[in-house]
């Protein structure tokens, strides 16, 4: 069963900037998806991308996300430009639609 350990989040300031990283015990060859859960709300997909690098995001996202992953090192990384309030959640990474068990995600909190 793939593992997988997200890392990267922190407390940054509203319009900083955060590099987090999804790493897998594993190959994947499947879509990986970066999603994000809220205090209160459902976990949602923000960030999609194919195993040939087709990518695509949230609406909400859309402009200021870039998922891109590393084949080779079994790793999906999410830069987060422009950061909002709104964005204050954990993200987790998983498969497109999910199939491995949630990683303990990391917390992601834009504050002044």
């Amino acid at each position: 069963q793939v593992q997988l350990v997200e890392s990267g989040g922190g407390l940054v300031q509203p319009g900083g900037s955060l590099r987090l990283s999804c790493a897998a015990s594993g190959t994947i060859f499947n879509v990986m998806g970066w999603y994000r859960q809220a205090p209160g709300k459902e976990r949602e997909l923000v960030a999609e991308i194919t195993s040939e690098g087709n990518t695509g995001y949230a609406l909400s996202v859309k402009g200021r996300f870039t998922i891109s992953r590393d084949n080779a090192k079994n790793t999906v990384y999410l830069q987060i430009n422009s950061l909002k309030p709104e964005d204050t959640a954990v993200y987790y990474c998983n498969t497109h639609p999910p199939h491995f068990p949630w990683g303990q995600g990391t917390q992601v909190t834009v504050s002044s």
